[in-house]
């Protein structure tokens, strides 16, 4: 017997998402690798808001190239042994505005921070809201990644991890037909929609139990079709963000992302702007989002 969709008292503020995305877009020159100070004034930005919530905030620094690139990290209930990760990077790759990718996650991760601020769950765990640097190439791939940086001393401090959530790209809805690609993913052509109005939770067959958790339970969340997929491996499009650094060492995780490049005819260009996201879907993720973490 299925169970109704949660009610819950606080709920995802379009007002704040555009206010974020807003900031991040707007930040001249582009919040690539190569501007640190664009980089700075993201990380203050990021470092305030998670502080208005009445976090504590971490930064994990480490170099490349002989210059330093931050992680920050906000922790609900640090007293708790066990954690569950959420994540989502700040950089673009190149030059452009990055309001999909990746302004969209880093207003969620905002958001999710602010929520459980505001409710305050007693949960049996407590949960990391980490933003990270150097997703975008031409890190991407290699340990320099800031999400590689962050796993990787979890598994050195030998940390009780429950698993990992990974927002990316969660802002470009459209309900005109046959928008939905599967150019890279030929195997889910019959699986998905063609119409690009989802939200596509993405894991691997080896922690697949965490994956279905999760998705079982943003479903109960309602505003937003959620669909799932667990990949055989961590390669191809399974592997395409911050998550699969936590697969490296063994820790459940999972992207939740609009697909990206599948749908999204401005991945990487100067038209990936804050007019092309559609602000209630991207709260609707939010909130299903929020049911799952509270439910684990």
């Amino acid at each position: 017997m299925s169970r109704p969709a949660i009610t819950m008292p606080f709920t995802a503020r379009e007002n704040r998402l555009y206010r974020d995305v807003e900031f991040l877009t707007s930040l001249r020159p582009f919040r690539n690798w190569v501007n640190l100070e664009s980089l700075k004034k993201c990380c203050s930005y990021i470092e305030a808001e998670f502080s208005k919530s009445g976090y504590e905030v971490t930064r994990q620094t480490w170099k490349v190239h002989g210059n330093d690139y931050t992680n920050l990290i906000a922790s609900f209930a640090p007293d708790k042994q066990k954690r569950l990760i959420v994540g989502a990077h700040y950089d673009v790759a190149g030059e452009q505005p990055g309001a999909d990718d990746n302004a969209s996650a880093i207003a969620g991760l905002l958001e999710t921070a602010r929520l459980l601020a505001q409710t305050k769950p007693d949960l049996d765990y407590g949960v990391d809201l980490v933003a990270y640097c150097l997703e975008e190439p031409p890190f991407f791939g290699t340990p320099h990644m800031g999400s590689y940086i962050h796993a990787q001393s979890l598994y050195e401090s030998k940390a009780d991890v429950l698993g990992m959530i990974n927002y990316e790209m969660i802002g470009y809805f459209t309900e005109e037909p046959n928008t939905q690609t599967c150019v890279y993913i030929p195997e889910l052509k019959d699986i998905l929609p063609t119409t690009g109005n989802f939200i596509f939770v993405v894991g691997q067959q080896g922690h697949g139990k965490f994956t279905e958790n999760v998705y079982n339970r943003m479903k109960e969340g309602g505003g937003v079709d959620v669909r799932m997929h667990n990949f055989p491996d961590g390669g191809g499009f399974a592997g395409f963000s911050d998550h699969r650094n936590y697969w490296k060492f063994g820790y459940p995780a999972l992207m939740i992302t609009d697909t990206g490049f599948e749908r999204n005819h401005n991945y990487h260009r100067l038209t990936d702007t804050i007019e092309t996201l559609n602000f209630e879907k991207m709260a609707a993720v939010i909130n299903s989002t929020f049911v799952a973490i509270n439910q684990l």
